[in-house]
């Protein structure tokens, strides 16, 4: 989500999961490989709102340093579970100064995790205006504010490109404000009309990202420290449909595509197997 204006005081949390403090040169070898069995999920086979020893929200409508246009709410109003799939939803509603409404789901503190395998099946919303993310940010911002401590979008979309999905990592080096992110984009079909799987695999030497099991994304840690690579600490996951904004809505907001939803069969992370 290109947090470049991200409140840091928000975010900042208590170390509770120890990580190399320097570069991933410390960091024991690793197998590129993963548990069968995931250390984390949500399947949504519940019904109502999302289960809250997995999911906490951010609540707002700041703009969330890209000038959204949404109020974010907290579970039950926009994102609820039925028939085994949680939907997101982007409703054109007044609340708190705002427009619209949605929702971001974080598991921080809830799921925060350092490397691993993420694993989201997702359907993506249409129309423009609409910019649903899967992504994850750092728990403890060891290293300072956005993009110091790093960004990881599993997945990005904006409705008025439909079908092309943006795999990217930002961090000090390499960010979309000096044009320099690691990215890599590619065309799926009925994104927004049937269910793709979305996966990373974070390694301490390297970052895939995939889409139906076809890899589309690599990033290399190139050990010159934190400012290419501040992947060495804890992570959390989040969802959520933005509306508008600097990337989504550059060709404005087509209000009659409202009510429309992001949906998700699951939510599965993967635990590296240590070598």
């Amino acid at each position: 989500m290109s947090m470049y204006n991200y409140l840091p005081i928000a975010l900042l949390g208590a170390a509770l999961l120890a990580g190399p403090v320097n570069s991933l040169a410390q960091a024991p070898a690793k197998t590129d490989s993963f548990e069968t069995t995931p250390v984390w999920a949500d399947e949504f086979n519940y019904t109502g709102a999302p289960d809250t020893t997995k999911w906490g929200y951010d609540i707002g409508g700041r703009g969330w340093g890209n000038n959204e246009l949404q109020y974010y709410t907290a579970g039950g109003h926009n994102a609820n579970v039925a028939n085994g799939v949680l939907t997101i939803t982007a409703k054109k509603e007044a609340m708190e100064g705002r427009n619209y409404t949605s929702a971001r789901m974080v598991t921080k503190h809830k799921g925060d995790f350092l490397y691993g395998r993420f694993e989201i099946k997702a359907k993506l919303p249409a129309g423009r205006g609409t910019w649903p993310a899967i992504w994850m940010l750092p728990t403890d911002w060891a290293y300072g504010n956005w993009p110091k401590s790093g960004e990881i979008d599993i997945m990005e979309h904006v409705g008025y490109d439909q079908d092309n999905i943006h795999i990217t990592a930002h961090t000090e080096s390499y960010y979309f404000k000096i044009n320099t992110q690691k990215t890599a984009t590619k065309y799926i079909q009925q994104a927004s009309t049937a269910f793709h799987v979305y996966r990373l695999d974070w390694l301490p030497d390297v970052m895939r990202g995939y889409i139906d099991d076809v890899q589309v994304f690599k990033f290399k840690n190139e050990n010159t420290g934190y400012k290419a690579w501040p992947f060495d600490k804890r992570f959390h996951l989040l969802l959520n449909v933005a509306v508008g904004g600097d990337w989504g809505g550059q060709k404005g907001v087509d209000d009659a595509i409202f009510p429309t939803a992001m949906e998700v069969d699951y939510v599965r992370v993967y635990k590296m197997l240590e070598k």
